[in-house]
């Protein structure tokens, strides 16, 4: 017969993985993991810019989106005026680009216009909600590394600051329909500095083998003698339908080492200076990236803005000294570092059962381990199974005073695969109808969201100031059934 590990001593369950601290207040806010108004009311009760939970739950129901439209402002002024104080001297300041991709909505992309920032969208529909925002093509970018046509000749039809180019084949493309049209576009050459980044694989995009970016390497089969970069370089150079701004180069995203990044900077800016000697140019912006980390977990340790920038000022100042020549325009895109922790997940409770696992190299001992099942999961947020992304959960009705015990927040999906957060201390006496809150889920989880199950996608609510406003409506079924057109 097996040994059970005692329920009660699961505090320090031996079924946690070595990164999860051992549990201690299960009450607590880890400030990093949270929006800056995120707090808990005299009962224990989450609440945001003071609206407690409770009355989210009420007005717009579960699963929800939670934004500090506070906290996603301060967050995105804090990597505009780090950048231009640390950059102020060597180029004059830095354009901030916020990622699209991570999340957007008209009201979003309204918000990063009003603070100084500009758009990096990667497809038609991205550039249809900047244009519904009322942004200036000027302030928009275009990435992508299969772009229509037709993508192609909206981005020349708004004047786009820049479509930045993934291959040779596509640098033509581009070059040919904007010539078709008697126009210039603006062109930015995405580079493949081949940097390892300390990332899931799925998200390191700076490595030889994956889909973006012209090899420093590998001789272009179109251009004998020449790498990729190269033979792009020149062609862009010699197209009088292409405005030749510069190279741009993206290592990952969720990534808290520096190395990398100082790594590409100065690959980059050598291969700049390369460029422009050769032909006897000047190249005025220069693109370094970004993807800076933000905390899932109370382990995780993201950089602050201000960090980030005088690291990366210094490597850009002292390269372009080495090399003799002026510092062209940098920009930058922080990813998830603007969005992500001003958001959080609400979720109810539903089912609870325990089960008993075995303890790996212990024989015949088993220790508990709760799933806490939620009206939400894969559907609103394919992380976990996509890219084994861990996060965290706290009750967010009440403060509770019971033992912690090893959980593992699950969905309503079917699929086993379908965990919310799979390792977390949660209290002994979590109850069905209690609500939960999964903090660090502003990006790329609305993005992402499915109607899996045939499951509306939830809404998303901005708070500010004590008040809450719908900036994105939930699915109904009947919006699910309406583009079946079997009725």
């Amino acid at each position: 017969m097996a040994q059970q590990i005692d329920a009660g001593l699961v505090a320090g369950s031996v079924l946690a993985p070595e990164w999860l601290p051992a549990a201690g207040d299960v009450n607590e806010l880890v400030p990093s993991m949270w929006a800056n108004d995120v707090d808990r009311a005299g009962d224990g009760e989450l609440t945001i810019s003071g609206v407690p939970v409770s009355s989210l739950k009420e007005q717009f129901g579960t699963p929800l989106y939670v934004m500090s439209e506070g906290d996603f402002r301060a967050r995105a002024r804090d990597f505009r005026d780090s950048f231009n104080a640390a950059f102020k001297d060597i180029c004059g300041g830095v354009d901030v680009y916020y990622a699209g991709k991570s999340f957007l909505c008209t009201e979003v992309a309204r918000w990063v216009d009003s603070e100084g920032l500009r758009l990096d969208t990667c497809s038609g529909g991205e550039l249809a909600v900047a244009v519904r925002a009322g942004l200036p093509g000027e302030k928009l970018g275009l990435h992508g590394n299969n772009k229509s046509n037709a993508e192609i000749n909206r981005a020349l039809d708004l004047g786009l600051g820049r479509i930045v180019v993934d291959s040779l084949h596509e640098l033509r493309r581009v070059a040919e329909l904007a010539a078709a049209r008697t126009t210039t576009a603006n062109v930015m050459l995405r580079l493949t500095p081949g940097v390892h980044a300390h990332t899931h694989e799925s998200i390191a995009t700076a490595h030889e083998d994956q889909k973006f970016g012209l090899s420093f390497i590998a001789e272009d089969p179109e251009a004998p003698g020449m790498s990729a970069a190269e033979a792009a370089s020149k062609l862009a150079v010699e197209s009088e339908s292409v405005n030749f701004l510069g190279f741009h180069a993206h290592i990952g995203s969720q990534i808290f080492e520096a190395e990398g990044f100082e790594i590409a900077a100065r690959k980059l800016l050598a291969f700049t200076h390369e460029i422009q000697v050769k032909y006897g140019i000047t190249l005025p912006e220069l693109d370094l990236g970004g993807g800076y980390g933000i905390a899932y977990t109370a382990v995780d340790t993201p950089r602050p803005a201000a960090e980030i920038a005088q690291a990366m000022a210094a490597v850009v100042r002292d390269t372009c000294a080495e090399l003799g020549m002026a510092a062209p325009r940098i920009s930058i895109e922080p990813g998830r570092a603007i969005v992500g922790s001003s958001t959080f997940t609400l979720y109810e409770t539903g089912t609870l059962k325990t089960v008993q696992v075995e303890v790996a190299g212990r024989d015949g001992v088993t220790a508990p381990r709760r799933y806490v099942s939620v009206d939400g999961g894969m559907s609103d947020n394919a992380r976990p199974v996509l890219y084994e992304a861990d996060y965290s959960a706290v009750v967010a009705n009440r403060a509770s005073t019971a033992t912690p015990a090893l959980s593992r927040v699950v969905g309503k999906h079917c699929e086993s695969g379908d965990i919310v957060v799979r390792d977390v201390y949660l209290p002994n006496d979590v109850a069905a109808g209690d609500l939960l809150a999964v903090p660090g889920t502003g990006a790329y989880c609305w993005a992402l969201a499915s109607n899996y199950n045939y499951v509306p996608r939830p809404p998303v609510v901005a708070v500010k100031d004590g008040a809450a406003r719908l900036i994105v409506r939930g699915e109904t079924e009947e919006d699910l059934l309406a583009r079946d057109l079997g009725a």
